[in-house]
C-alpha cells in the first residue's frame, strides 16, 4: 500500500496535515519528539527505550510497544553524538534529503534530525549551513532535516515538493525482526563525527522558518541564489526558534 504522507492521515485519525505551507504532522512531530527516554508504559521492563517512530501515531514508542503498532508504518530513530539521527535510505523515502551534509556511522549514513548548538558561528567563506551557519562540506547547504525543511517554509515555498509517497511495506514491522531496536551510538566529541562526501546531491527545491526576519532586500538576495546559484551559501541567516 502506497502512502500519501502530505495528508493521508486527519486529524482525527491519526497525523493530519493537508496544508503544505505548514509542516505535516508526523513530520513536525518528528522532529519535536523527544526520543530514548524510557517508555512510561513499560517501565518495568528492560530496553524500554523509546526509539522508534510510528508515522500513523506520530509518537515515539519501545519495542515494547511494537505489537500494538504492527499494522503502522514504523521509523527507526538512532542517536549519535548525542542527538537524534535516522538512516539516510529511510529518511528519503519519506522526504527529498539533497542537500543536507549525511554523516556515516557504522557504514551507514544518516541524517540529524535538527541542527545541533554550537559555540560559533561560521565566519569568511566557508561553506555553511543556510539557516544555523554550521560549517558544512561542500556542496551541502544544510546540516540537518530541520534546517532544509525551515528554510523552505521562511521564504514562502510549499513543502510539496519534497513530501514523497512512500510504499508501507518498507516501514513495516518485520523490518525490526533480529534486530536491536535499542541500540545507539553514543559519540561525546563532535570533531569524532564522520561526514559523508559520497552522498549523491541533487538540485533541491528547499528554502525555511528562521525565528528572526532579515530585511526584506536581503532576504530576497539570499533566496534567489539558493534558487539560481547552489554553489553560493547563505550569509547572516539568524538562528531558528526551537519548535514548541
Amino acid at each position: 500500500m502506497v502512502r500519501d504522507m502530505m495528508g493521508t492521515y486527519s486529524s482525527s485519525g491519526g497525523c493530519g496535515g493537508g496544508d503544505m505551507n505548514e509542516k505535516p504532522a508526523w513530520l513536525e512531530r518528528l522532529m519535536a519528539e523527544t526520543f530514548f527516554g524510557a517508555c512510561g508504559v513499560h517501565q518495568n521492563r528492560r530496553k524500554n527505550e523509546k526509539n522508534v517512530f510510528c508515522l500513523h501515531c506520530c509518537l515515539s514508542i519501545c519495542p515494547h510497544c511494537l505489537p500494538s503498532h504492527r499494522s503502522h508504518p514504523l521509523l527507526q530513530v538512532r542517536r549519535y553524538v548525542y542527538h537524534d539521527v535516522v538512516r539516510l535510505d529511510d529518511l528519503e523515502k519519506l522526504i527529498d534529503c539533497s542537500n543536507i551534509q549525511p554523516y556515516t556511522i557504522n557504514s551507514a549514513k544518516v541524517i540529524f534530525l535538527n541542527q545541533r548548538p554550537q559555540s560559533r558561528s561560521c565566519k569568511g567563506t566557508a561553506n555553511a549551513c543556510f539557516t544555523c551557519d554550521r560549517i558544512l562540506q561542500e556542496p551541502f547547504h544544510f546540516c540537518s532535516l530541520s534546517c532544509k525543511v525551515d528554510y523552505i517554509l521562511y521564504e514562502g515555498e510549499s513543502l510539496s515538493g519534497i513530501i514523497h509517497r512512500f510504499d508501507e511495506s518498507d516501514f513495516a514491522i518485520s523490518q525490526f525482526e533480529g534486530l536491536r531496536v535499542d541500540s545507539s551510538e553514543v559519540i561525546d566529541e563532535d570533531t569524532q563525527i564522520a561526514p559523508s562526501s559520497s552522498y549523491s546531491n541533487t538540485e533541491a527545491t528547499s528554502h525555511s522558518v528562521i525565528s528572526h526576519e532579515p530585511n526584506n532586500t536581503t532576504k530576497k538576495s539570499k533566496a534567489n541564489r539558493f534558487l539560481f546559484s547552489l554553489g553560493s551559501r547563505r550569509k547572516g541567516a539568524p538562528q531558528r526558534a526551537p519548535l514548541s
